[in-house]
């Protein structure tokens, strides 16, 4: 059976509580927990360049080709500075960080833009001060180890992390967590209406009977609320008694 555009509008307000209540439901929900249960996480980064320690700007002409290579250096860069080599040596010089070289290397992100001499590291935690001292602590030992596991000297520190920044959470964030739980909630809130229309085979008007069945409707059976029966009954009493009451007053 084919349904136009009709009966899809038909069946959302056949189940329109249901929707609003589901929708209802998700979004006050995750904006509790957004807002409330979930804790913020910060985020500190750093910023090193990839250069030859000896070049002068102004003095000497750009080499293409070294900064090409610089370029590609940075992929096997981004893999060296999430190992144990350098790791094990941030856990001996920090032990304040209570931390495991496995730990820092899940903490860890590196990252670059194409085409640059920049890498990007970063840092989340719980606390910005600790997530700004641990990215600062890996940059200065990656800078310090990388000459002696590349036998180049080209990495220098751009910028570190201020620890007197004021921290802004970068998790959650309650505004886009409740516009997509609406969203989310909104769509499967209407795939069950139609699911639900879709298993209800049952026929519950005259409309189902000609429509499934394509047959006149010979009679119909209301059905009756207990409450109407007893209204019917306490209406029927009294036409009784106002009978009665009549038929005594004309005897009179």
């Amino acid at each position: 059976m084919e349904l136009d555009l009709k009966d899809y509008i038909k069946i959302i307000k056949k189940r329109i509580w249901i929707i609003i209540a589901i929708v209802l439901v998700c979004t006050i929900a995750t904006g509790v927990a957004s807002y409330f249960f979930i804790k913020p996480v910060y985020e500190a980064s750093t910023k090193l360049i990839v250069n030859k320690s000896n070049e002068r700007p102004g003095l000497e002409q750009v080499d293409i080709n070294s900064i090409n290579l610089n370029i590609r250096l940075i992929d096997t860069y981004k893999e060296v500075i999430k190992t144990p080599r350098i790791m094990d040596k941030v856990v001996k010089e920090y032990p304040e960080f209570n931390l495991s070289s496995e730990e820092l290397i899940k903490k860890i992100k590196v990252s670059s833009v194409n085409n640059t001499q920049v890498m990007t590291v970063v840092v989340q935690d719980g606390s910005y001060d600790k997530a700004a001292n641990i990215v600062n602590a890996v940059s200065k030992v990656f800078q310090r180890e990388i000459p002696s596991i590349m036998k180049v000297d080209n990495v220098s520190l751009l910028n570190e992390a201020q620890a007197d920044a004021t921290p802004v959470p970068v998790k959650p964030n309650p505004k886009l967590n409740i516009a997509i739980a609406f969203v989310v909630s909104l769509m499967v809130s209407v795939g069950l209406s139609f699911l639900m229309e879709y298993l209800d085979d049952s026929i519950k008007s005259e409309e189902d009977v000609k429509q499934f069945l394509e047959l006149p409707t010979l009679a119909m059976i209301a059905r009756i609320e207990a409450e109407d029966m007893i209204n019917h009954k306490s209406s029927t009493s009294q036409q009784r008694q106002a009978g009665e009451t009549t038929r005594v007053t004309v005897n009179q």
